[in-house]
């Protein structure tokens, strides 16, 4: 399990759809998930601390797991088949540990508001990880060395393709700001 960090939330301009960019802790590597604009939503509301009249769907699970005695313990992007991600929502409960399948942006929503770490299973970021160096050129690791991605590589990708050439390093600098 790779600790992970939310980086941002893009809107991609070739279809208008959301992708949240996951980022490894230790490294320069990111996982871009598309997720849907409602979960989008609900996830930047929270981290731009955002106060809303009533719950949303993702402070009601969490009040739901709190008042039933559990904890929420960390999230775990777990698996990616068929260009679908999958997740697991691990949590405490009496001292025992639960996990429940979830889709990734619901974990994810669920993981700001109860403010647990995000991890990423090394398998997952092996597949859709994105290595980028400080020029933002794409690169990977092969046996400690980085390489260039081959051009087959970037076509495995394709879902993310279009996307990962438009990231923009300069704009997560001044989000850390």
């Amino acid at each position: 399990m790779i600790e992970m960090t939310i980086e941002s939330i893009r809107v991609s301009l070739m279809n208008y759809q959301r992708v949240v960019i996951l980022k490894e802790k230790a490294s320069d590597r990111y996982l871009p998930i598309w997720i849907g604009p409602a979960e989008a939503d609900a996830i930047a509301v929270q981290l731009q601390e955002v106060s809303v009249a009533r719950p949303l769907t993702h402070d009601l699970l969490r009040s739901v797991i709190e008042q039933l005695g559990a904890q929420v313990n960390h999230i775990l992007v777990n698996d990616l088949a068929n260009d679908t991600f999958y997740a697991r929502v691990v949590l405490d409960v009496h001292g025992d540990s639960m996990e429940v399948d979830s889709r990734p942006s619901d974990a994810l929503a669920l993981a700001v508001r109860a403010k647990v770490p995000i991890f990423a299973d090394e398998r997952v970021l092996e597949r859709a990880g994105v290595l980028l160096d400080k020029d933002g050129e794409q690169v990977q690791d092969s046996n400690g060395e980085r390489q260039k991605v081959a051009p087959e590589e970037l076509e495995r990708m394709s879902a993310f393709k279009d996307f990962i050439e438009s990231l923009d390093l300069d704009d997560f600098d001044k989000r850390r700001s």
